[in-house]
């Protein structure tokens, strides 16, 4: 988590979508732990001084593309989840007052 917290923005993508990617490999139920990983991913995200993510990019289009990344993690090509995730923080800090 410390990592996280002192990383640029740069970094952070990536670290996020390595904390989201892992739950999703072990999580004992094929459908559900989605919200596990956002719910660990915020709080990832406080704890780095940011505000509440906006998950608002995944939701159409964006959850095929997140699914597609899940998929691709499985094959160790993390690139899409750390793609998503930076959008999703630039998003969120473009928005936060």
């Amino acid at each position: 988590m410390r990592a996280f917290q002192h990383s640029d923005p740069k970094k952070q993508g990536p670290l996020s979508g390595a904390c989201t990617r892992q739950p999703k490999l072990i999580h004992p139920f094929r459908e559900g732990n989605g919200r596990c990983a956002r719910v660990l991913s915020t709080l990832m995200a406080l704890q780095a001084g940011l505000p509440p993510l906006d998950f608002g990019c995944m939701e159409g289009r964006g959850k095929r593309r997140y699914i597609a990344a899940i998929h691709a993690a499985l094959g160790r090509d993390y690139a899409p989840m750390e793609d998503i995730f930076r959008v999703l923080i630039a998003r969120t800090r473009s928005a936060a007052p």
